[in-house]
């Protein structure tokens, strides 16, 4: 794949995941981002390479640019995708999406219009344990999938959503975007469904106790991050503005009938995901969601029994998404090449943020139910056709 010419847009803590295109075969030929110290970012990261200030400044460039990664933050996804897919450049778009419906139908409408290449990084469909799971249940081990409960404790979210501009609604809408649309679309893609309506409450509950706050427009997550800074209330130099939840709890109804949940807790001395799948025959839950983790598997009536009829081991994926960044990233490359069949698809992807914005209006509006609106059967249409999806045994 060294025929393709990359350049990554946005140099900020999630920029690094281009390195895995430059192993890929990729050549890296240029960097964006308004901001100085993301230039020095750029050096340290990906060598010589010059740095544009703007997408504009980039194109200007390099005409012919293949591909680019864009990485800059959430509440700049939308208008940075579509000047990329108008000039006819594929674009890996970081997820979420975008942070509102209507910027998520916007990017997909400038890839529909431009025939440019649309790839969203939902890594966690290329993380094993969610593989796992997903094969377990195509082989009908379970049965017919009838519920699934999803709780992530995010135990690092103190230092990884509350000092920078994660923290601010006008940039994130909600947490329920940046970290829940991984788990919606995780629930989608295990149910064969998407959520149709929602109800949700939550608070922000802890962190907006801290009285330590601080600009880090300076640094990055990476240079503040440690496993010393608990507990959450003895956390220092916090995000100067705060005001999306830190506790988030969702119920959904997908179209296909199938009731799920997902709760979200950004204060957690651990930090990992555990799903519940249920269905007509069984169930089937994680331990751990990295390598030494396992799903097990309950298919026989019983009373209380932790280990399950069957125990499946989790391999790879023991830096977290580290490896299915990687497989992410390749797969991303190979589509952008040959047009190959991909894991992920731009209309999935914009579902999953459908569904967090409607619980981030639920819950913010005393637990309202809310109706979650579908995409275009016109833009449904272009992606089923350009954007095929792997068959799940092809897994």
């Amino acid at each position: 794949m060294n025929d393709l010419s990359i350049a990554v847009v946005g140099v900020g803590a999630r920029a690094p995941i281009a390195q895995h295109a430059v192993a890929a075969g990729a050549t890296l030929v240029a960097a964006v981002d308004p901001d100085d110290r993301g230039a020095d970012r750029a050096a340290r990261w990906f060598g010589d390479v010059p740095v544009h200030r703007d997408v504009t400044g980039l194109l200007r460039a390099f005409p012919d640019l293949d591909a680019a990664i864009v990485t800059s933050p959430d509440h700049t996804h939308a208008e940075v995708s579509e000047q990329l897919l108008a000039a006819g450049v594929a674009v890996y778009l970081e997820k979420p999406l975008a942070t509102t419906i209507e910027d998520a139908d916007r990017v997909l409408a400038a890839a529909h219009t431009s025939g440019a290449k649309l790839y969203i990084g939902h890594n966690m469909r290329h993380m094993h344990v969610v593989r796992l799971m997903r094969e377990i249940i195509a082989r009908g081990d379970i049965g017919e999938v009838t519920s699934i409960w999803c709780r992530h404790f995010v135990g690092h979210g103190g230092d990884f959503y509350f000092k920078d501009w994660h923290a601010e609604r006008a940039k994130t809408t909600s947490l329920l975007l940046q970290k829940g649309a991984h788990d919606i679309d995780v629930i989608h893609w295990l149910a064969s469904g998407v959520t149709r309506e929602v109800v949700a409450m939550g608070d922000l509950t802890v962190y907006g106790r801290v009285d330590s706050r601080r600009d880090n427009g300076d640094r990055t997550m990476r240079d503040w991050f440690s496993l010393d800074n608990w507990p959450p209330l003895a956390q220092t130099e916090l995000n100067e503005t705060i005001d999306v939840e830190d506790l988030s709890m969702v119920l959904m109804r997908l179209d296909n009938g199938v009731l799920a949940s997902y709760q979200q807790c950004h204060y957690t001395p651990d930090y990992w995901r555990n799903y519940t799948v249920i269905g007509t025959e069984g169930r089937i839950e994680n331990f751990g969601d990295g390598a030494g983790g396992q799903v097990r598997v309950w298919n026989k009536r019983t009373g209380y029994r932790p280990d399950g009829d069957q125990s499946c081991s989790i391999v790879g994926d023991d830096v977290g998404h580290g490896d299915a960044d990687a497989l992410t990233m390749t797969e991303f490359l190979r589509f952008v090449r040959e047009g190959t069949p991909t894991d992920t698809d731009p209309v999935s992807a914009r579902e999953a943020i459908a569904a967090g914005v409607a619980a981030t209006r639920s819950l913010r509006t005393g637990s309202t139910p809310q109706r979650v609106p579908t995409v275009t059967p016109e833009i449904a249409a272009y992606f089923a056709a350009h954007q095929p999806a792997r068959p799940p045994h092809d897994l």
